[in-house]
């Protein structure tokens, strides 16, 4: 089992790629600080998430867990993005919870296609989809 606590920016993406790369059966990981996408954000076809700042940042933070949830089914783990702590607490209250389980092919080709979606239209370079890619999780 791996736990992260509020790792920030993209040491979750280092812990989450340890994890995998270990053969963990469970994954917790509660990220923080997703700044990495925020400062590469851009796209022509839906600007309306990157004109104003504040939306910005909240979008690039939700994206930045969604490739990481996605990621992970691809890695072979049954993944759940739930409320950990209440908003009214902290705004960052994701828990990535992740479990080894038997996902079909279809399911990994179907999420790491919509991964990099997100990564193509909004010119990412997102630091778990890179590591996945440079060390040969990703197969194509």
């Amino acid at each position: 089992m791996v736990i992260s606590l509020h790792a920030c920016d993209t040491a979750t993406d280092y812990a989450l790629y340890n994890a995998v790369s270990w053969g963990a059966e469970m994954i917790f990981s509660v990220p923080c600080c997703q700044h990495e996408l925020n400062a590469q954000m851009k796209s022509e076809r839906l600007s309306i998430l990157t004109r104003y700042g504040i939306i910005k940042e909240r979008a690039a933070a939700l994206m930045t867990d969604a490739i990481r949830g996605n990621l992970l089914q691809y890695a072979g783990y049954k993944t759940q993005l739930l409320e950990f702590v209440d908003l009214s607490h902290t705004p960052k209250n994701i828990l990535i919870r992740a479990v080894r389980s038997n996902i079909s092919d279809g399911t990994k080709k179907r999420m790491l296609s919509e991964a990099e979606s997100i990564i193509e239209e909004f010119g990412f370079d997102q630091s778990l989809y890179r590591l996945f890619r440079e060390n040969g999780l990703i197969v194509k």
